[in-house]
């Protein structure tokens, strides 16, 4: 059985700090990932590797282990001791039933890890059992287990848009400390606290990566305040429009529009204009309310005429 050097596998010195082993498995990770290498079967035995060497050393458990492993394997080396003629019997499956290392079937490895990357390597299964992290006081149904383990982290990511982008969809461009770059499509509708799920671009992992969810927050507007789906807008109205009637001229999100006032219409007065109000998520034919309150302007810098024929209105509507 051959000795595997989990360091040099991951470039990295044996007092590697666990940021290091991280930044290390992260940047050999997505240069071998088989998504990234389709023809090349080279990179995908690359991958498994890399894998393997940091089920290990980001454990501190295994970590710990292998590196007391190592030191002996290295004195038996140097006393020119063969590897069929070791001792595996004092490392193999190391206190199993009290919280080591339990063995795994193929069965069982199949499930958990699929059978396209195949399973870990002979050194790996021979010295923690098989089963990376995996105790036989903490057996969880396969299910779980196998989607845990198969697949890279979840990436939670926060991006901000302006309330015209929530209107019409938007793009960004991420760039993650990994040194990838997406373009990420956010569709008409979005909220503050919505999620937009990315399958396939969050972490690296043995069996593919996991999902990028991007959290939205939408930015205040100076002239509309939202309220689901539903848009609302003050509107300025002069004294007489409101007073006589007439029309408006309404700004949408979109588009202006005429809104009818009646006469006697008092400040704070409401209009509801059907479907001009936000797309809804996932159904971007279909819209919320615009509501339309009317700010009564009174009008200023009247001249002593203007003001007298004012005094003589109000006299003559008591």
């Amino acid at each position: 059985m051959q000795y595997r050097d989990y360091y040099q596998i991951l470039g990295v010195k044996k007092d590697a700090s666990q940021d290091e082993i991280k930044k290390a498995y992260r940047k050999l990770a997505r240069k071998y990932h088989p998504d990234v290498n389709p023809d090349d079967p080279g990179a995908e035995e690359k991958f498994k590797d890399i894998n393997e060497a940091y089920q290990v050393l980001s454990d501190e458990e295994k970590r710990s282990k292998y590196d007391r492993f190592g030191s002996q394997w290295k004195q038996y080396q140097q006393t020119g001791g063969r590897a069929e003629d070791f001792d595996w019997s004092q490392w193999a499956n190391q206190g199993a039933p009290g919280g080591g290392y339990r063995t795994v079937s193929q069965e069982e490895f199949e499930q958990m890890f699929g059978g396209g990357l195949g399973g870990f390597s002979d050194f790996f299964t021979t010295l923690f059992g098989g089963m990376p992290g995996a105790r036989s006081s903490q057996r969880t149904s396969r299910g779980s287990r196998a989607s845990s383990m198969q697949r890279g982290q979840n990436i939670e990511h926060s991006v901000q848009i302006s309330l015209e982008e929530a209107f019409n969809g938007t793009t960004r461009l991420l760039t993650f400390e990994d040194g990838r770059r997406i373009e990420a499509s956010i569709p008409p509708g979005v909220k503050t606290g919505s999620k937009i799920r990315l399958s396939g671009q969050g972490g690296a992992g043995p069996r593919g990566s996991g999902d990028l969810y991007l959290k939205i927050k939408v930015a205040s507007h100076p002239n509309f305040s939202r309220d689901g789906d539903d848009l609302r807008i003050d509107q300025p109205v002069d004294f007489f429009t409101a007073l006589l009637g007439g029309e408006l001229e309404v700004s949408t999100i979109d588009k202006r529009v005429k809104l009818t006032v009646p006469p006697e219409s008092d400040s704070g007065k409401t209009f509801r204009l059907k479907g001009l109000g936000m797309p809804k998520l996932n159904h971007p034919d279909q819209r919320g309310d615009l509501y339309v309150t009317l700010q009564v302007q009174v009008p200023k810098n009247l001249t002593a005429e203007q003001k007298t024929k004012f005094k003589e209105l109000q006299k003559s509507v008591k």
